[in-house]
């Protein structure tokens, strides 16, 4: 998985982040916090306040590349947040408690096309 992580095209970038915000509203759902990963796509999730017009209360912003890499464990949300790679605003902006969304252990094997053999 890591190895195909590293030569992603801004398609993946858009498909991964899509996919994994939906695993978060899934895991954590409710509107009380919108996560929001620029230009692909923002999700409003976790118990609490709803919100339903203007900016709301609560709020999570990064780049694809570091929810990508939150969501696949490659980074804890401690060090995105020491990093400035996230920026949180209002209550139940920790999604610590979330993450990963997906690990190696997770990641079924690879088939290779030549052989039909799954590696490890």
């Amino acid at each position: 998985m890591a190895q195909a992580l590293e030569h992603r095209t801004a398609a993946d970038d858009k498909l991964l982040t899509k996919h994994f915000l939906a695993v978060l509203v899934e895991r954590a759902p409710g509107r009380s916090v919108e996560v929001r990963v620029p230009p692909y796509a923002a999700a409003q999730v976790i118990e609490g306040a709803r919100h339903t017009r203007g900016t709301p209360p609560a709020v999570i912003e990064t780049d694809p590349t570091t929810w990508i890499a939150l969501a696949t464990g490659e980074l804890t949300w401690a060090d995105a947040l020491t990093r400035g790679r996230i920026t949180a605003s209002g209550e139940r902006t920790d999604l610590s408690a979330y993450l990963p969304l997906s690990t190696r252990e997770d990641t079924p094997p690879a088939v290779t096309e030549t052989t039909n053999k799954i590696e490890d």
